[in-house]
């Protein structure tokens, strides 16, 4: 009887030492939907075989500077600095630097050409009024400022923003299309009504706070007329736009 009892004691206890695992492995991103470990994501690649070249776009002018070009203007003096090759742009990393100041409002747009640089789409906005606190360095004060640097992934459709874990009074927007991936989203060499699926039901903006960190999904609002998203951002860490074999529901 003692051994019975003990066997529903054990038994009873199991429930809720695995609903305590659960709760000690949730993240702490305040938009985060949590992913089953196994279930990682796909991500959207620049279609064609090459990365397009991106130009540093004035938000205020719509004027611009590629590759090894600065740009100052009233989104408070962007630079844009290009990883080359002889055959022009290489697969190395594209980095545009410029000026977020706590309690004035800067944005940074960049844009990519077509292959015959005849044309320009979007492809990353980033707008910044209250930067708060830089890691190593404390609070920032009303007027002080802090050197933000967007680095693109040249192989998806992705940007790291640093310094990492910069966070923010009032939320920093970023929004990314992602038309530079063209219709085959799941790269089968094939654009058909899976496409169109993926695209309106599992297509999402993912993020992970380092290296060394799993990919999440973070709530975003999704554009399919200009083919975006858009999201409110805390802090900054690495962003890509994939997509999960599940759909996330917010």
């Amino acid at each position: 009887m003692i051994s019975e009892n003990r066997m529903t004691v054990r038994h009873a206890l199991i429930p809720l030492a695995l609903t305590l695992l659960a709760v000690g492995c949730a993240g702490s991103h305040p938009t985060a939907v949590q992913q089953p470990p196994a279930q990682g994501p796909h991500f959207l690649r620049w279609a064609g075989n090459s990365p397009p070249q991106f130009r540093a776009i004035d938000p205020l002018s719509g004027s611009g500077a590629g590759g090894g070009g600065g740009l100052s203007s009233g989104s408070g003096g962007l630079s844009f600095d290009l990883a080359s090759g002889p055959g022009g742009l290489s697969l190395g990393q594209s980095t545009a630097t410029f000026w977020a100041v706590r309690g004035q409002e800067r944005s940074a747009q960049i844009n990519y050409l077509s292959a015959a640089g005849d044309t320009s789409s979007p492809f990353l906005r980033l707008t910044i009024s209250d930067p708060a606190y830089v890691p190593g360095v404390g609070d920032l004060a009303p007027g002080d400022s802090v050197l933000i640097t967007v680095t693109i992934d040249t192989v998806n459709i992705g940007v790291s923003l640093e310094p990492t874990g910069l966070q923010f009074g009032d939320p920093a927007q970023l929004q990314i299309w992602y038309g530079g991936a063209g219709g085959d989203l799941n790269g089968d060499g094939v654009v058909d009504s899976a496409d169109a699926q993926i695209e309106s039901r599992l297509l999402g903006l993912w993020y992970r706070e380092g290296a060394d960190s799993a990919w999440t999904p973070i709530r975003a609002a999704q554009s399919l007329s200009d083919r975006s998203f858009i999201s409110q951002l805390l802090h900054f860490c690495d962003y890509e736009v994939s997509f999960s074999e599940y759909a996330v529901s917010w």
